[in-house]
């Protein structure tokens, strides 16, 4: 470590807050763009209309976000609305998403079929793997670039769905279920957060925390290899068994919630992002979209979701709290999914009837 630790925990401490105050700004705007602008429902072409009054013959030219944004929207966050951008993590939509597209615009990757989404998604595994090694290591420096490994994995998971869109000509992010890559990339993924978590118990077991210490007086000599420092004895330390099931229930939360977030994108995608409906429920599919409920459902989702936990999990070995992170997630994160799934639950169950509810009358609003 270059510098003064204290010096470098403020620093990161900084760089934290104002992350998080950039995620927030970038997601009230999120918000207004999508009350104030159109919802471009086509993921294949970007069209611009116009809305002729009934009985009138004046026609309103409808403004487009792109035609306002000063950032292109070939590397705007806030440009494509789909289900899974609003559902995605903030790291992966405002920093990551942008970054692959400009870095395939560099490489040509979508250009040409050398190097495939499937390839790069088969790479990030190894990087995974790298990643996990060095994250079970004693030092605190070699965790860390660990850490950095496995944030270069996830920007790699992002850059195999965008070349896999860009050379279907699909804009935004959307999961096309079904398809060989959804499932490669799945299973991709999968081996990833594995290699992760034999990492970090791996660590945890070769490192394992102490339960506490009493101090004794410091007039009295303390000859004691348990001991780190002179006057201290350690309790009893976190046994192997211990170690274990935090980690186990840590990666059952992520499997919950990576189950979870995928189901409600697959519903969600089917309800509000169907192609073959009538105009009603295209309406209402749209009206839905644009609802604030939908934007707190799928927000919350965004910090629940199996790609925030992860970069939770790797915050806390960064900065060497690992074992204190999952002791407060062992239950806690559980509570958490539980809610957001009921809620999610009833949100869908309503939207589904509200979007298709023509379905079994006259078929018009």
């Amino acid at each position: 470590m270059i510098g003064p630790s204290s010096s470098i925990s403020k620093l990161l401490l900084t760089l934290l807050i104002l992350l998080i105050f950039f995620y927030i700004y970038l997601d009230v705007n999120l918000y207004l763009r999508i009350q104030n602008y159109p919802i471009e429902r086509s993921v294949h072409i970007n069209t611009s209309y116009s809305l002729t009054l009934p009985s009138s013959t004046e026609t309103i030219s409808v403004v487009n976000y792109s035609d306002v944004t000063w950032i292109n929207c070939h590397i705007n966050p806030l440009c494509d609305i789909t289900v899974k951008a609003l559902m995605l993590d903030h790291t992966n939509h405002y920093i990551f998403a942008p970054i692959a597209t400009l870095f395939d615009d560099l490489v040509g990757f979508s250009k040409h079929d050398v190097i495939t989404p499937n390839m790069i998604s088969f790479f990030h595994v190894f990087v995974a793997i790298l990643a996990g090694r060095m994250i079970a290591s004693d030092s605190l420096s070699i965790r860390r670039i660990g850490v950095v490994f496995f944030q270069i994995r996830t920007f790699l998971d992002d850059l195999d769905g965008h070349v896999a869109r860009a050379k279907r000509h699909i804009r935004g992010e959307r999961s096309e279920i079904g398809t060989m890559g959804y499932y490669v990339d799945g299973i991709c993924d999968g081996l990833g957060c594995i290699a992760l978590m034999i990492g970090v118990f791996c660590f945890l077991k070769n490192n394992p925390p102490r339960r506490g210490y009493t101090q004794l007086q410091s007039i009295i000599p303390v000859n004691d290899s348990k001991s780190s420092e002179s006057g201290v004895v350690y309790k009893v330390k976190v046994t192997t068994k211990k170690v274990a099931r935090k980690v186990g229930y840590f990666s059952a939360a992520l499997l919950l919630s990576s189950t979870a977030w995928n189901r409600y994108i697959a519903y969600y995608q089917d309800i509000l992002e169907k192609n073959d409906v009538t105009a009603g429920q295209f309406a209402r599919q749209n009206y839905a979209m644009k609802s604030t409920w939908f934007f707190i459902v799928a927000w919350m989702w965004r910090i629940v979701n199996v790609h925030a936990l992860l970069h939770l999990l790797l915050l806390s070995i960064f900065c060497d709290k690992l074992w204190d992170f999952l002791k407060v997630m062992q239950y806690s994160c559980f509570v958490i999914l539980l809610v957001v799934i009921c809620g999610t639950e009833l949100h869908l169950w309503e939207a589904q009837k509200f979007v298709f509810k023509t379905l079994v009358s006259s078929g018009n609003i």
